[in-house]
């Protein structure tokens, strides 16, 4: 099956990109990256019987890849026509989701510029409770204090 995936991935790498580098993960599917559009799509055998999982995701900066944005799973037989259209499909929802979430990756490759998000406040400290030691706390400290207090007891250096 690892051919046919060699196969079907070279001739869907060059119907949806120009530029594209083809290889081989260590779980036995295929990966098309490309760097251009800064996106990613893998084809890997799915739990059915010729069945290919496609996923899709983004290349970030430095080449690392995202995790996956977007899964599909097809039939192995499908045309390259189909395999195509679903890719396209999976690297639209990959687009969408990333230009929601406000991260750049156009397909020139120009990085837009973006507020910062805003970090979430610090809970307040309820204003109930002014002291700084519970009394669990002071508990624990009278049994340790007891407890050592005992041992010098019982070895004879206390009067």
């Amino acid at each position: 099956m690892s051919a046919q995936l060699r196969e079907a991935a070279s001739e869907l790498a060059a119907v949806l990109w120009r530029e594209h580098t083809v290889y081989r993960e260590r779980s036995g599917g295929v990966v098309i990256r490309g760097e251009h559009v800064k996106r990613w799509i893998s084809l890997a055998p799915a739990g059915g019987r010729d069945e290919i999982l496609l996923r899709a995701g983004r290349i970030l900066d430095g080449g690392t890849t995202a995790p996956a944005r977007s899964e599909a799973v097809m039939p192995l037989a499908a045309g390259t026509a189909e395999l195509a259209a679903a890719c396209r499909r999976l690297l639209a929802e990959t687009a969408a989701e990333a230009a929601a979430a406000g991260v750049g990756g156009t397909a020139d490759g120009a990085r837009r510029k973006t507020a910062k998000p805003r970090r979430p406040k610090k809970p307040r400290r309820s204003q109930g409770k002014g002291r700084h030691t519970a009394v669990g706390s002071w508990a624990v400290l009278l049994c340790v204090a007891g407890a050592v207090a005992y041992h010098f007891w019982s070895i004879g250096a206390m009067p």
